[in-house]
């Protein structure tokens, strides 16, 4: 089981319409069960920057099994997973807005958003990842 192109479409049009409620525009990525980019937009507006970060908040999750939000708060000083960040090439990222898509208690794929604070990248993600 992974994420298909047609999932990808549907978890992106539903963070779309989160990131519009809200009046924030947003990168939006979804990857496969193997951590490989299926689909990415760049709304209007979003910013350039977050075009890669979005990618990775939504590779970490995958890569993890965990939503973004989590890893962080264990990726803080005195945590467990301090310094994680480091690993794989710096591909990881610790900052809200990357959330696992599961089928049947199976993680397949992942969604992460980043154009906005981590509250409203974390709330277009778990939009997305809700039309899963």
């Amino acid at each position: 089981m992974t994420v298909k192109l047609e999932d990808a479409r549907r978890v992106i049009a539903a963070a779309e319409a989160k990131a519009d409620q809200i009046g924030q525009p947003m990168n939006i990525a979804v990857v496969d069960a193997g951590g490989n980019l299926v689909a990415h937009v760049r709304q209007d507006g979003a910013w350039i920057g977050s075009v890669d970060i979005s990618i990775s908040k939504a590779w970490t999750s995958r890569a993890f099994d965990i939503t973004t939000k989590d890893l962080s708060a264990n990726a803080q000083p005195t945590q467990q997973f301090f310094g994680i960040h480091t690993t794989n090439d710096g591909k990881v990222a610790v900052f809200a807005g990357g959330i696992p898509l599961s089928r049947d208690g199976v993680v397949v794929g992942a969604v992460g958003v980043s154009g906005g604070s981590g509250e409203q990248d974390h709330s277009v993600a778990d939009a997305g990842a809700s039309a899963f």
